[in-house]
């Protein structure tokens, strides 16, 4: 009987298999992880880049800007007659019931907090009458600035 001979590298067997297979490192990260993060940073590099785009949530009612004339006396970012959106928008973010007296104040006018000038009522401003929606629509834009 010829004994077949024992191929070059047979295979092994038990421990010996396990001390001498390579040892597979992880990484740190998984490849989903990494996916994910970069898909977080692409997003975030975006935003930073766009940040006014995406600062305003609530879409601009430009309609009601120029027939109540706001930007008469405020700008969006820099304080011109009297204060601008973002400076309103800081100082009553979070301040309850401030929705409701900023709504009052542009339907009915009020005294100055913030220089010289008061903020006239919708009559005085000449653009008749503002209606509670369209005031809640306004001091609601104007507060996600």
């Amino acid at each position: 009987m010829n004994a077949t001979p024992a191929p070059a590298h047979a295979p092994m067997r038990g421990t010996e298999a396990r001390r001498r297979r390579p040892v597979r490192v992880r990484p740190l990260f998984a490849r989903r992880t990494l996916t994910h993060a970069a898909r977080a940073l692409a997003e975030l590099a975006w935003i930073s880049a766009c940040g006014n785009c995406l600062a305003f949530s609530t879409p601009e009612p430009s309609r009601l800007i120029d027939q109540q004339r706001c930007m008469f006396c405020h700008t969006v970012d820099t304080p011109f007659r009297a204060p601008s959106f973002q400076q309103i928008s800081v100082r009553y973010r979070g301040v309850p019931g401030a929705s409701d007296m900023l709504e009052n104040k542009l339907r009915k006018g009020g005294e100055a907090h913030w220089g010289k000038i008061a903020m006239p009522s919708d009559a005085g401003r000449g653009s008749g009458l503002l209606s509670h929606d369209d005031a809640h629509t306004l001091v609601q834009w104007v507060l996600s600035q």
